[in-house]
């Protein structure tokens, strides 16, 4: 089941005012930016970050689950909860990297 675009822009709502937020469809599913960083991957209609140790606190007894098949565990976020979703994206963001544009071989 691939991810419903209405699902994507509640999340991004959701964000709004900690930078810019974005969205990029990647084989039928998302990864959303902030300020372009890559900071959650969303599956199924399922929000996941990378369990990162400086948000290890907030995930105390958070649920956990792979986000596609031979990926890595990731956090669930409740995306509904939008004070403490902007506190862990700032976490996140911190610590994430601007991706680096790969050179055309030719």
């Amino acid at each position: 089941m691939a991810t419903d675009i209405d699902f994507v822009n509640y999340l991004i709502d959701q964000l709004n005012g900690i930078g810019v937020v974005m969205s990029k469809k990647m084989f039928g599913e998302y990864m959303v930016y902030v300020n372009q960083k890559p900071v959650i991957l969303v599956c199924n209609n399922t929000a996941y970050v990378k369990m990162l140790e400086n948000i290890k606190p907030y995930f105390e007894n958070g649920e956990t689950d792979f986000p596609y098949k031979g990926a890595k565990e990731h956090y669930i976020l409740d995306v509904d909860n939008r004070e403490t979703l902007i506190e862990i994206i700032k976490e996140v963001e911190k610590v994430s990297k601007i991706p680096k544009k790969k050179s055309s071989k030719k």
